[in-house]
This record gives structure tokens, C-alpha cells and sequence, in this order.
């Protein structure tokens, strides 16, 4: 897969047992467990950050602590088109993946949907659409955060909040051989 089928960003959902190995590797990867109701955990993507290396990026929603947070090299609040916070992009948190990983969120209406998943559809719609309208901006944030965490001579303070992004590419092409 080349950058040029990746411009356009798209929410979607990892394979759990992806997840799984990802977290033995670094405990800092976000669950996707339905025992702790993180199933419908999204993530934005895809963005090319090291080569041709694929990352997504979760979404969070948001929180009252993220009201008065700043932006910074590894944290993006999302909005809405009247300016309220929907969710924040937690950069320090990206992860490789490959197509293999990828679940696509449908977010289409159905008529058998209930208000609640009316609602959420409507949020992923609100956050892709944000997102899309910054994508050069996010790409742009994925690869400048990935060389300050991966550059031996960066002094990058947050380094401590960010996954150890090579270790993780490495788990990422292991478990493609293995299932794919």
C-alpha cells in the first residue's frame, strides 16, 4: 500500500488479538476488550509515518480535563462545526498497523438503529469530517512526533507518554507473517 490510497482519513476499529500482541509489547497500547466496554474503540487513519509504515491514531472522547488542555506534539482536540469539543487525537498513542488490521466503522444510518447508535453514527461523522479538514495537519504531527520519539538525539520530553513506536512495527510485521 502506497501514501497516495492513504490521503483520505477513515475511522476504523483493530482487530482485538492485534491489540492483544501489541499490549504485550507495550502496556501503554489502548485496549479494544469488550470486557471493559472498549469494543467500539475508533481510531482515525491511516497516516504513512516511517516509510510506508501505516499508523492509526485512537480517538478519545472527550473528557472535562481536555477543555483547558492545550495542543501539543502529542495531543489534538476535534470539534464540531459550532466549535464544542468532541473528542481529542492522542498521538503519544498511535499505532502501526497494516490493511490486514483494519475494520472499517460504518457509520451509515439504518432505519433499525436505535437513538443511541443514531448518535454515535452522527459523532463519527462529526469526527471524521474535523479530521479530513485537517489531515495534512494531523499526517504532518504523526511523522514530526514519530522522529521525536524514534531519534536517538531528540530530548523530547514526552517521550515517556509516547509507545515505543519500533518496537511496536516490529510486533505489527511478526504478526502479519504469522496470519497472513
Amino acid at each position: 500500500m502506497n501514501q497516495k490510497n492513504h490521503k483520505r482519513l477513515n475511522l476504523y476499529r483493530v482487530d482485538m488479538k492485534y491489540i492483544r500482541d501489541l499490549q504485550r509489547a507495550d502496556n501503554k497500547v489502548l485496549s479494544v476488550s469488550p470486557q471493559i466496554n472498549k469494543e467500539k474503540r475508533v481510531f482515525i487513519g491511516t497516516v504513512v509515518v516511517n516509510n510506508n509504515q501505516l499508523y492509526l491514531i485512537p480517538l478519545s472522547h472527550a473528557k472535562p480535563k481536555h477543555i483547558n488542555m492545550k495542543s501539543s506534539a502529542d495531543f489534538e482536540k476535534i470539534y464540531d462545526k459550532n466549535d464544542k469539543l468532541l473528542s481529542v487525537l492522542n498521538f503519544n498513542l498511535m499505532i502501526p498497523v497494516t490493511h490486514n488490521q483494519l475494520i472499517s466503522v460504518d457509520y451509515s444510518s439504518k432505519n433499525t438503529d436505535s437513538a443511541k447508535e443514531r448518535a454515535y453514527k452522527q459523532l463519527c461523522i462529526n469526527e471524521i469530517t474535523y479530521c479530513r479538514s485537517i489531515s495534512k495537519k494531523i499526517s504532518d504531527k504523526a511523522k514530526i512526533l514519530y522522529r521525536l520519539c524514534t531519534d536517538p538525539n531528540s530530548n523530547y520530553n514526552g517521550k515517556n507518554r509516547c509507545l515505543d513506536f519500533p518496537k511496536l512495527e516490529s510486533v505489527c510485521k511478526k504478526y502479519n507473517e504469522k496470519h497472513f
